[in-house]
């Protein structure tokens, strides 16, 4: 690798590194931003409002990848992806100084939202240019090994972000931190800006890209080639629905979704869930350029097909190794206890809830709502019509009469049964970063690092494959669409949707089949139909 070749790579990765540490601060910030700009509204649903707004940011990723993808087609890659940055970093700086709703009332939320939209329009249009450009300056035979250090980036950047927020949050103390120290890291970042600024100004155009210009070459409408050709089009199908969507589910499983598994289900505390996920980084980043630069010999198909595949078989068994480690209390519950929820079936509603909109009501509603928010796995059973509601635990009526979000009576019966709840002394606790040694966290640590090595398979190859699949004159608009549906919707929408799944069926292992399913979907079709594409010459196309 040459020294250009080098910069190449760090100005592309560094850049991507910086714009995903903006987006996730504001996934880990969530419950502090519903406070500070939707403050008018009751605590559960400023939590909802939060989320809604984190993803809008989600939903309108591939919105970007078309605006963007045009313009990196027809202006060039360079440009394109410098303007990129420059969004998403004002956009984030910007949040660290906006007043919140006490302070400017309405206006704080609407331009909160309107700052995410931006964020989110901004990253569908990075990521297809950082791909694009580096492998455009790799040499054939090495792109996979050239690509697949811009796939560190996300998991960099989440890496840093939690590190950023853990430090300043040490610094402060959680009630500064949370008035104003959340601000910090928002602020921190337009000095990540100016850096990625200042290093992409000095790189050139791509030269495949410049060559083709030069030629008069390029496309004039890039959306029209791409997406009205049949041609192209059923190969940015098959990127979809053969590459990218499982590999966007694997992926939010092994990183977001396992973190937010280990909050909201098994109970562990924000400061231990966050490094216990920071350590199985540490040790599993690095086999993205392995699995990057071993598709470069074997192929692209076999690791990112066969890391969905062994996925989709083994999600469940290593879920439920890690509950029997970071909550064996929580494990040795379920496995004891027998929880049914009997009622009218005329008064129970469908609880699936994944946006978090809906409020229940009902009493049967509400009953199962407390019990999947304890991690209680429970079923349901109907009673007489006009019958009232009641929770049975192993054999034991506990009556439910009232339509409210927390029962006492149910509560205490829950504890009695032996579910634990948050602080439980056989909860898994890191009494600081580096006590990683005891077994039940080096256990926990070592299960989250496999997930991480599924991760690495079905993401470190992805950049390649997708350059590799369309020609030069319409590749930025072409792989960025399919890359933003399947990361930004199939895997960004993940945690809130798995967790509904969980809600609804009262098995905190239910959610795990939506990323089971696109995941061996995904398997299936790539086998079948997508072409491998490592010995493609991306020059002479």
């Amino acid at each position: 690798m040459t020294k250009d070749e080098r910069f190449v790579i760090l100005a592309s990765s560094l850049g991507t590194v910086f714009e995903w540490y903006d987006f996730y601060l504001y996934g880990s910030l969530a419950s502090i931003i519903g406070a500070q700009f939707f403050s008018a509204y009751p605590p559960a649903t400023r939590d909802i409002f939060a989320l809604l707004a984190f993803a809008a940011g989600f939903l309108v990723r591939p919105f970007g990848a078309i605006v963007f993808g045009r313009v990196g087609d027809i202006v060039g890659r360079k440009y394109t992806f410098l303007i990129t940055i420059l969004i998403m970093g004002l956009s984030t700086f910007i949040v660290g100084l906006l007043p919140n709703a006490a302070t400017i009332g309405f206006a704080a939320p609407v331009i909160l939202i309107a700052l995410r939209l931006a964020q989110g329009l901004a990253l569908g249009g990075e990521y297809g240019g950082a791909a694009t450009y580096v492998a455009e300056h790799a040499p054939n035979g090495k792109r996979g090994y050239y690509t697949s250090f811009i796939q560190t980036t996300a998991t960099l950047g989440l890496f840093m972000s939690l590190l950023v927020i853990l430090f300043t949050r040490t610094a402060t103390g959680e009630a500064e931190f949370a008035a104003w120290g959340w601000r910090i890291p928002f602020l921190v970042s337009v000095f990540l800006l100016g850096i990625s600024v200042w290093i992409r100004l000095r790189l050139n155009e791509s030269p495949i890209f410049q060559k083709m210009k030069d030629e008069g070459k390029s496309s004039k409408a890039p959306l029209t080639e791409a997406f009205a050709n049949w041609g192209n089009a059923k190969f940015v199908l098959l990127a979809l629905i053969g590459g990218t969507m499982g590999q966007g589910v694997v992926w939010y499983t092994g990183q977001f979704y396992a973190l937010f598994f280990l909050q909201s289900i098994l109970k562990v505390d924000g400061y231990t869930s966050n490094l216990l996920i920071a350590w199985s980084l540490v040790f599993g980043t690095g086999f993205f350029i392995v699995f990057g630069a071993l598709s470069d010999r074997i192929g692209r198909k076999p690791i990112i097909l066969g890391g969905c595949l062994i996925a989709a078989l083994t999600f469940i068994p290593i879920f439920k190794m890690i509950s029997s480690n970071a909550n064996p209390a929580l494990e040795k519950a379920i496995q004891l206890t027998k929880v049914e929820v009997v009622a009218d079936p005329a008064g129970c509603g469908d609880l699936f809830n994944p946006v978090g909109t809906r409020v229940f009501t009902a009493p049967c509603d509400t009953a199962r709502a407390l019990l999947a928010r304890s991690s209680v796995k429970y079923s349901t059973s109907y009673g007489p019509a006009g019958s009232g509601v009641k929770v049975v635990i192993n054999g034991k009526d506990v009556p439910y009469a009232d339509a409210k979000a927390s029962d006492p009576a149910v509560t205490a019966a829950i504890a009695a049964a032996g579910y634990p709840k948050a602080g439980h002394p056989e909860i898994v606790r890191m009494s600081h970063p580096f006590d990683i040694f005891r077994p039940q966290v080096a256990a926990i640590i070592g299960l989250l690092f496999i997930l991480v090595i599924f991760v690495t398979m079905v993401y470190g190859p992805i950049a390649a494959m997708l350059v590799e699949l369309f020609p030069t004159r319409i590749r930025y608009t072409s792989l960025s669409l399919p890359y933003h549906i399947g990361n930004g919707w199939f895997g960004g929408l993940l945690p809130a949707t798995a967790f509904a799944i969980v809600a609804s069926t009262g098995d905190i292992y239910a959610g795990l089949w939506y990323p089971i399913i696109f995941a061996a979907i995904t398997a299936v079709v790539g086998f079948i139909a997508l072409p491998e594409t490592k010995d493609v010459d991306i020059t002479t196309n």
